[in-house]
């Protein structure tokens, strides 16, 4: 069990009131869209009023944010523990096996950290979008040490990169757990990324 589907992995989100509002808000979220989602559904989930979110978070915004940050973060995570490996190739495997079983794993909240960032505020974006681009750099640097010593073969590093992180981030709009195994979901997507850059 990874850190992520831990039950502790909201521990950090004190009081417990405001810890079940970020875990309904979550579900919310995943299951509506943030914009369809209202203070009245995440309080309901957590077992609460809706004046009590207010008490804990100053707006539904802050909630995604908490959300997007955390989960952002624990992606990269996941990106930076699985690089290793004595070739780029190895490297790129080991990430993208691990990039895509998490977002098979953790299905619920990586769909809320995709795909809802367009309501965050400009400031909190920013925030994100700079672990988003530590995200990209951990791709594009071990795809761009296989292009410097040949044995990666790729013509637009940029474009490689988007592809590759898209491969695994997509599962999380699709996955359910009856679609398959996330281990082996993480195995065949890392075998089709290492098929798109082979020399």
């Amino acid at each position: 069990m990874s850190a992520i589907t831990s039950p502790l992995v909201w521990e950090h989100v004190q009081p417990a009131a405001a810890r079940r509002l970020l875990t309904g808000a979550i579900d919310a979220f995943a299951e509506r869209g943030f914009q369809a989602t209202t203070t009245r559904d995440i309080a309901s989930r957590a077992g609460m009023s809706p004046a009590a979110l207010y008490v804990h978070y100053p707006s539904k915004e802050r909630l995604l944010f908490e959300i997007s940050r955390y989960g952002h973060q624990a992606a990269l995570d996941v990106l930076r523990d699985a690089d290793s490996g004595d070739s780029p190739a190895e490297r790129l495997r080991s990430m993208v096996e691990a990039f895509t079983a998490w977002h098979a794993e953790h299905h619920t909240i990586a769909r809320v950290v995709q795909y809802e960032l367009a309501a965050l505020t400009p400031e909190h974006l920013a925030e994100v979008a700079t672990i988003r681009r530590a995200i990209s750099a951990q791709i594009e640097q071990v795809l761009s040490d296989g292009v410097a010593d040949g044995s990666l073969a790729v013509d637009d590093l940029p474009g490689t990169t988007l592809a590759v992180l898209s491969l695994s981030i997509d599962v999380a709009r699709w996955y359910t757990p009856h679609r398959g195994d996330p281990a082996a979901l993480g195995k065949l997507y890392a075998e089709l990324a290492q098929r798109m850059v082979q020399t």
